[in-house]
């Protein structure tokens, strides 16, 4: 009997500073719903949402609720609901009032700048927004480094529904639903750069519950030509799915979610 996959806690950090890829023991933010497919109606999650060590452990410190978005089957978007913030984590419910697939996270966007002004470097870290108001527009030797994480889950109520891109930074495109896929099954799943394929991009999964494991069974796979990855997950489980990209530019120039690029402004990546 097939199992169904949950692929939870979707992560995706481009031209972030920390692109890099992770070290085993890097701080990773992540999203968790109490459960991924429901039926019926008075369906409810709760939601944990961290920034930790280990893997939906809880050890570091809490996401930050006031850049959570929870995007509605048919687009619209809706507060979360109860929301609580501890020591190291933030909890939250969602009601699925409508039924079909919840885009539950955060997207949040910031630059970092240097130029010349009067012989001296002067430097800024802030939004989009921050920056346009703030950087002088015919700054000398401009230079930014542009950021946009999106830490993401997807919950379904009922049957699933397409999942729409924003057009905005990196994102997940599904081919296969993220609450469709089953064990020992090939699913693909596709990435964009501001709604243009992110070819030979490295994606990496990793299962969840790995506190006690000596071997993390992280997964590596590399997106094709059009951005497609495929893969197969060996058993039923929560997972994590990161994927990143780095750029740095001379200059004021759109694109990647920065200015021109139309990305929200936000409190800068989780992880």
């Amino acid at each position: 009997m097939n199992i169904r996959k949950r692929l939870l806690a979707l992560t995706a950090i481009t031209a972030a500073l920390v692109a890099a890829p992770l070290a085993a023991n890097a701080h990773r933010g992540w999203i968790v719903p109490s459960a991924t497919v429901l039926s019926g109606d008075g369906a409810w999650v709760t939601v944990d949402a961290a920034v930790s060590n280990e893997l939906f452990y809880p050890d570091h410190r809490p996401m930050r609720l006031d850049a959570v978005v929870i995007t509605t089957p048919d687009g619209t978007t809706e507060p979360l609901k109860n929301g609580s913030t501890g020591q190291y984590r933030s909890v939250f419910d969602v009601e699925l009032a409508k039924p079909g697939t919840y885009r539950i996270g955060t997207a949040t966007a910031n630059i970092v700048a240097s130029w010349t002004d009067a012989g001296q470097v002067k430097r800024f870290r802030g939004t989009p927004e921050e920056f346009a108001a703030q950087v002088p527009a015919g700054a000398a030797d401009l230079k930014t480094i542009k950021s946009f994480s999106r830490n993401e889950t997807f919950v379904t109520r009922g049957a699933p529904t397409a999942v729409k891109p924003t057009g905005k930074g990196l994102e997940l495109v599904p081919v296969t639903h993220p609450n469709d896929v089953v064990a020992g099954e090939a699913a693909t799943f596709k990435f964009v750069i501001d709604g243009k394929p992110a070819a030979d991009l490295e994606v990496t999964i990793v299962p969840g519950n790995s506190r006690y494991r000596a071997n993390p069974g992280e997964i590596k796979v590399k997106t094709g030509p059009d951005g497609a990855v495929k893969f197969t997950l060996p058993e039923a489980g929560m997972y994590w799915l990161n994927a990143s990209v780095r750029t740095g530019e001379t200059g004021r120039g759109g694109g990647m979610g920065g200015p021109g690029g139309g990305a929200p402004g936000g409190q800068g990546g989780q992880g």
